[in-house]
């Protein structure tokens, strides 16, 4: 057991919603509604900035920047270390079609796992919620979440802001099964 003590949520770590940033976890294809969420919290609370983020998990940090940003690299040395532009590229426009006008946004690709990368740039931009999106439907998603546990989750546990997770399915009641069912 470690000998540290974790700092715990409280009243003064709490940053306070209104003027503060709200930073998005975003994927490749991702149903709008994430954002558009995110959008109006962003308005309701008046958020000076909209950070918007892709964490790719194929790519480590090698150096994290103090505005949240990183420096990565790819995990397989032979792999196409320019492929992440395109996917970055991709991401931004996808973003930018739903969020363009609403309010200030900036987007920024990170590396490694989900959970660290944005209480990383939640930290860096004293963001006062992070906003993620449930996975999406269907069996394979259902069984990686089982096994890796979900990215919603990992941040209620590991770190002391809000997260407000959106739905993107439901499922009825009468229907609850086990994850790796169906």
């Amino acid at each position: 057991m470690s000998g540290h003590s974790v700092p715990q949520p409280a009243l003064d770590r709490m940053v306070p919603f209104s003027g503060h940033p709200v930073v998005v976890g975003v994927v490749p294809d991702q149903d709008p509604l994430v954002v558009r969420v995110a959008v109006t919290l962003a308005r309701a609370i008046a958020a000076p900035m909209l950070h918007l983020a892709y964490v790719d998990p194929s790519r480590y940090p090698v150096e994290e920047h103090q505005d949240g940003t990183v420096r990565h690299a790819a995990f397989d040395s032979d792999a196409d270390d320019d492929g992440w532009c395109d996917l970055e590229a991709l991401l931004t426009a996808q973003v930018r079609r739903v969020v363009d006008g609403e309010v200030p946004w900036r987007f920024t690709y990170l590396a490694g796992r989900p959970d660290r990368s944005l209480t990383h740039l939640a930290r860096a931009v004293d963001a006062s919620v992070i906003v993620v999106g449930t996975r999406a439907p269907g069996s394979a998603a259902r069984l990686k979440e089982f096994v890796e546990g979900s990215v919603a989750a990992h941040l209620t546990h590991h770190q002391h802001r809000p997260v407000l997770t959106v739905p993107l399915a439901v499922v009825d009641w009468k229907e609850l099964r086990a994850p790796w069912g169906r």
